[in-house]
């Protein structure tokens, strides 16, 4: 699989990642937890590392925290997570409570989620990147309604991530976003990359262009993100799925060649 830069560090991070969103917001006694050790031994039989949770996400993280511990051979996993909560004390207790929840001593990426009393939370996450217990730091968002807030945050301080929405249907961060991000050495990984799920019904049953194979997917899912990793600030696409072979289907789009400025308008074009 490709990897991209960190451009914070330099340190070389896949470019597909895993969002665990619904997928993994499941306990051990539903049918469908069965599978999601097969989704992270795709994830990383196929080269990626990320996995992205939050306090949001009902017991997403306690489930990956669960998988985790026992997954053979040793996970390699990149594990991002977010807090979700205002106040100091109160933040410091939900992040406490990410690290019991996904077993580990140090997170790789502390996120703040859709920028909640982001002002509070950013000095502990300086102290606690100080200090070790977190790797980077961030800030995270879902909607072209806080893209303002997003930009004038993105200008006053000094980060290593932005998780942002961005899906072919779905380009507006295209705009100032990205290459704001570009210009600040600012990593971005791409949540909602399929348009909260609407763009791949768009796609259902269209052709596919002829020059797919060429760049080495044969499906719509895998096709759209490689749209997304062609754009030079893009780090990450973070497809979310409880399914192993939707995993492994979404983890092609990280290898072989990405899209030319031509075959990235006639995608766009193919939506009308």
């Amino acid at each position: 699989m490709l990897t991209r830069a960190i451009p914070s560090s330099a340190e070389l991070l896949p470019v597909v990642g895993l969002g665990t969103y619904r997928g993994f917001d499941v306990a051990p006694a539903d049918p469908t937890y069965k599978n999601l050790p097969a989704v992270l031994s795709a994830l990383f039989e196929k080269g990626a590392t990320l996995i992205d949770s939050s306090p949001m996400y009902g017991r997403a993280e306690q489930t990956t925290g669960e998988l985790l511990s026992i997954h053979q051979p040793r996970s390699p996993a990149f594990l991002a997570t977010k807090v979700w909560t205002r106040g100091r004390e109160e933040g410091i207790a939900q992040m406490e409570q990410s690290f019991k929840r996904l077993q580990t001593d140090c997170i790789d990426l502390m996120q703040i989620h859709n920028l909640v009393d982001w002002k509070t939370h950013l000095p502990t996450l300086r102290q606690w990147k100080e200090a070790g217990r977190i790797r980077y730091i961030g800030i995270s968002h879902y909607a072209a309604s806080a893209y303002d807030e997003v930009e004038a945050v993105l200008k006053a301080e000094a980060l290593d991530f932005l998780q942002i929405n961005y899906a072919l249907d779905d380009r507006a961060a295209e705009k100032r976003i990205l290459p704001l991000c570009r210009e600040r050495g600012v990593a971005v990984i791409c949540n909602r990359p399929f348009g909260g799920g609407g763009l791949l019904e768009r796609l259902k049953g269209k052709p596919l262009p002829v020059w797919a194979s060429h760049v080495g997917v044969k499906s719509w899912p895998p096709l759209v993100l490689k749209f997304l990793l062609t754009h030079s600030a893009v780090t990450c696409v973070i497809p979310g799925t409880g399914n192993p072979r939707y995993m492994a289907e979404n983890a092609s789009a990280g290898v072989g060649l990405m899209l030319t400025g031509a075959q990235r308008e006639q995608l766009i074009d193919v939506l009308g």
